[in-house]
């Protein structure tokens, strides 16, 4: 199981939002490479990098800051927000970036999942952002009419290796990780599951292990101090 530090980028500032609101921001870095490269020093094998203002306006905003993530960094990350065209995951993959995430695209254009996947394999991972076990898209603030597991079959069908799954109730507030939403994805689907939403401790790190996901995203724990980054990555060995 992998650890995946969040580093989430607004306006050039490394922030975290609590379920993605955006008027609910903290900003813990004026520097989001810097924050980065702490996290690599740290022992994280992979990042997770999102461009707040790209899902918020479905136009990636801050290319330069993660594309220099990805020059500076000696591990891969993976980035979402905002990417909407095949064009544009074309020129993220030529910028360093390992991995494109695709969210609201994904649910609104099956037909980009099925090029994408098509050209770019692995490179491609599929976000599924859930509110009360439907598909949350556009940063969080529409639901969409398909329920989370109805979704990542869909796109397993389509060829998805890996999903990202998010429980939006639980993101940025600190309450532990919606295990059994988390369980039944698991069970559900035959891909890779990298957990996001809640992770507050230790504990969290070894109930999701236990779940059977591939990967759990952690973002407000490492930057609070509720979770040493170090202990996280044992566990999950």
């Amino acid at each position: 199981m992998i650890i995946y530090p969040a580093v989430d980028v607004k306006e050039g500032r490394c922030v975290r939002l609590v379920q993605g609101e955006f008027d609910k921001v903290t900003v813990y870095s004026d520097n989001p490479v810097e924050m980065a490269l702490k996290w690599e020093q740290l022992g994280a094998q992979y990042l997770h990098v999102v461009d707040l203002d790209g899902a918020r306006t479905g136009h990636v905003q801050n290319i330069p800051t993660i594309s220099e993530m990805a020059v500076k960094l000696g591990i891969p990350l993976q980035m979402g927000g905002g990417i909407r065209t095949i064009e544009m995951i074309e020129t993220i993959l030529c910028k360093g970036i390992h991995r494109v995430i695709l969210g609201t695209s994904a649910v609104k254009d099956p037909n980009l999942v099925k090029n994408a996947l098509k050209s770019f394999g692995d490179s491609i991972a599929i976000g599924i952002d859930a509110k009360d076990g439907m598909v949350a898209i556009e940063g969080w603030a529409k639901t969409s009419e398909f329920t989370a597991i109805g979704f990542a079959k869909k796109m397993e069908e389509l060829g998805a290796k890996t999903i990202i799954y998010t429980d939006i109730s639980r993101d940025g507030m600190l309450a532990g990780p919606n295990l059994k939403a988390m369980e039944e994805m698991v069970n559900a689907v035959g891909i890779e599951v990298i957990a996001s939403g809640g992770v507050s401790n230790i504990d969290d790190i070894k109930n999701l292990k236990e779940v059977g996901v591939s990967g759990v995203i952690v973002g407000k724990a490492l930057y609070t101090g509720d979770l040493d980054l170090k202990e996280a990555i044992e566990v999950a060995k």
